[in-house]
């Protein structure tokens, strides 16, 4: 497992790459403290929520995610609202979490915890 999931890389993710098993991602979830596990449809997604004073902060978090994604070419579903903005990573291929999205859910906290 990846110490510092921040600093972690995504790598491509094959049609045939495994699931994480409940026990790995039990294990991953203390690193990512404000984010949950929830289950849409029988996939599991990794979410958060972000808030923010205004809207324009939402819009900079939100584009910087979107600078992450094109980074990682890993890419969520982002909900962008007035002084809030929920993100949502999951592994589309395979319709689950796998390391990539812990990978991805860590540097979008260090993206928000970084914020000026």
């Amino acid at each position: 497992m990846i110490k510092n999931l921040s600093e972690g890389k995504c790598e491509a993710c094959r049609i045939d790459a495994p699931l994480l098993l409940e026990s790995e991602i039990k294990e991953l979830l203390p690193k990512i403290p404000s984010w949950s596990v929830i289950d849409d449809e029988g996939v599991k997604r990794l979410m958060c929520s972000f808030a923010f004073i205004d809207y324009e902060q939402s819009v900079e978090f939100t584009n910087k995610i979107a600078q992450l994604a094109e980074e990682e070419d890993h890419h969520p579903e982002i909900i962008l609202e007035w002084g809030k903005v929920t993100v949502f990573w999951w592994s589309h291929k395979i319709k689950g979490l796998h390391m990539n999205d812990f990978i991805c859910a860590a540097k979008t906290d260090k993206l928000f915890n970084s914020k000026s």
